[in-house]
């Protein structure tokens, strides 16, 4: 992963978590969107959720299509590892990167994120899937990711990620305050 380090104020040389600098960027995790991100895959989440009806706990759509349709979702799969994209949350931003090289699509720095609202389309959900949309504090979108798995965890990553950022340029302005005065 190619990230850009940025230099801003420290502290002497004191890391309050081992590996961490307060002005360093770190990659605090890498999100690849599931299948559902296509049309084709909200397709497949669709007819296996088709039929409600349960043998031994098993939907009977799973039962009866998963099996004759998984060279197609193994192809999904794959294509989405190739020509898709990847989620990258830093300790300063959210990126949308293509999935193999380093191109970035979006950037979006954690302090402009006010809210992050979650949608699940119809056939996401047999993925455990869902779409984050960014907010800022006016409603505006800033950016969606899509079909994120286990989106509620990522979401929640983010806000954390954000709220830390926000206290720690608090915390280290306050420090820079009292130096000056």
């Amino acid at each position: 992963l190619f990230l850009e380090r940025r230099e801003a104020m420290s502290i002497g040389n004191v890391q309050a978590i081992s590996g961490v600098s307060a002005g360093v960027e770190n990659v605090v995790m890498t999100v690849y969107p599931s299948i559902a991100a296509t049309g084709r895959g909200r397709w497949l989440g669709r007819l296996y959720d088709a039929i409600p009806v349960r043998i031994c706990g098993v939907k009977l759509s799973n039962l009866l299509f998963t099996l004759p349709t998984s060279p197609l979702a193994l192809a999904l799969y794959a294509e989405t590892k190739v020509v898709g994209s990847r989620y990258v949350l830093t300790n300063r931003r959210v990126t949308i990167n293509a999935a193999l090289t380093p191109r970035q699509v979006l950037e979006v720095a954690l302090p402009a994120i006010d809210e992050i609202e979650v949608e699940q389309l119809d056939g996401q959900q047999f993925f455990h899937a869902a779409d984050l949309v960014l907010l800022d504090s006016r409603g505006t979108v800033l950016g969606r990711l899509e079909a994120v798995p286990r989106a509620e965890v990522f979401r929640q990553t983010i806000l954390e990620a954000r709220d830390a950022l926000t206290q720690t340029e608090a915390a280290l302005a306050t420090i820079s305050a009292r130096q000056t005065a």
